[in-house]
């Protein structure tokens, strides 16, 4: 079983380095035709990938769909886990939508630079990566040996729906921000931009003078007060923190949400891969047109109280409906993010004419 784990996470790297080493070689302003090409790609990619899972699960190929999932207690077919996955992917890619909303508002606050924003994403998502492996292994565990705590899970996916629809956090001020105050208390930060990096060095060519458009230099306040050769940290390297905190929010919830359909590690772990791979092009795609979705949170909510149901009453929803409810809970859910998307476009508001037209 190990070996179809090491395989997997060795194409992911691979992606990503082809990502960053070869076509994001060069910083650059991810244009929308850029960013609709990568997102079908790393659509394509998470789609095709079921292929695999429903040969993998029906041959048991390296000991897939051998083990019974804590929560329907059924061993997965390939037909099963086929469904579980695709639904699975669906609900963290709506729910990383969400996401979006957020970093264009952190990353519209810490004033990043178009150019340096795929960067930001590329490093956050590697974190993403690595947190939510940690909290996919350690859920697992739990669910195995309590397995009533699906349904605190459940819980909190509905008190989570309740506050998307009640909080407001258009308007957040990220320096209010807990983790923002530690950072700024503990770690110099400079006052300007540095290129793309994220640490620079107090004295270095270069660190005292950060360029800005036209040729012309700043002087950083922070850096000519700071020691020789002591590190610090730049604005960028600020958002990166933000982005990183804020996927740590998004994962408390949607790491649940999986879990109502399936405690499957191998399936809840590829799902959220593929889900994630695809943030930084969807950030792209939508970022310029995050306004005219505004019923698209009323929609994740209603998903996240649909999943956190679910996951309540699994056992009455299997006996009522029968195997095929996983099916039937996709089909919900694309319809439920239809509806959405259809209610947001056919009710937008219709920008009031010049009086001098």
């Amino acid at each position: 079983m190990i070996w179809i784990w090491l395989g997997f996470i060795a194409f992911v790297l691979l992606m990503l380095a082809l990502d960053l080493g070869v076509f994001h070689r060069h910083a650059h302003v991810v244009k929308l035709k850029e960013a609709l090409a990568w997102s079908a790609v790393w659509a394509s990619l998470g789609l095709a990938f079921a292929v695999f899972i429903y040969f993998g699960y029906d041959n048991h190929w390296l000991g897939l769909g051998s083990h019974v999932d804590a929560v329907d207690g059924l061993v997965n077919t390939g037909h099963t886990a086929v469904l579980k996955y695709l639904t699975g992917y669906v609900v963290e890619k709506s729910l990383s939508v969400d996401n979006v909303f957020v970093i264009a508002m952190l990353f519209g606050f810490f004033a990043v630079p178009a150019i340096y924003q795929h960067r930001v994403l590329f490093w956050g998502i590697i974190g993403a990566l690595v947190l939510r492996g940690v909290m996919i292994a350690l859920g697992t565990k739990l669910i195995a040996e309590f397995h009533w705590i699906l349904y605190l899970f459940g819980l909190l996916l509905i008190a989570t729906a309740v506050k998307m629809l009640v909080v407001k956090s258009d308007h957040t001020n990220p320096n209010h921000n807990i983790v923002v105050r530690l950072t700024r208390r503990f770690f110099p930060i400079t006052e300007h931009f540095h290129g793309e990096h994220f640490v620079v060095r107090a004295g270095a060519p270069g660190s005292l003078e950060p360029e800005i458009p036209g040729g012309k230099t700043l002087p950083d306040r922070i850096v000519q007060s700071a020691k020789p050769g002591s590190l610090l940290l730049t604005p960028l390297a600020l958002a990166l923190v933000m982005v990183e905190t804020t996927d740590l929010i998004f994962a408390v919830d949607s790491i649940p949400a999986i879990f109502a359909i399936t405690a499957d590690p191998f399936l809840v772990f590829t799902s959220n891969v593929f889900a994630i791979l695809g943030l930084r092009s969807l950030y792209f795609a939508l970022a310029g047109a995050i306004e005219k979705f505004r019923f698209l949170k009323i929609s994740l909510a209603a998903v996240l109280a649909l999943v956190g149901v679910k996951m309540l009453v699994a056992d009455w929803l299997k006996d009522t409906i029968g195997p095929n409810f996983n099916l039937y809970l996709l089909l919900v859910v694309l319809l439920i993010l239809a509806a959405g998307v259809v209610a947001s476009l056919a009710l937008a508001p219709k920008h009031q004419e010049s009086p001098h037209a």
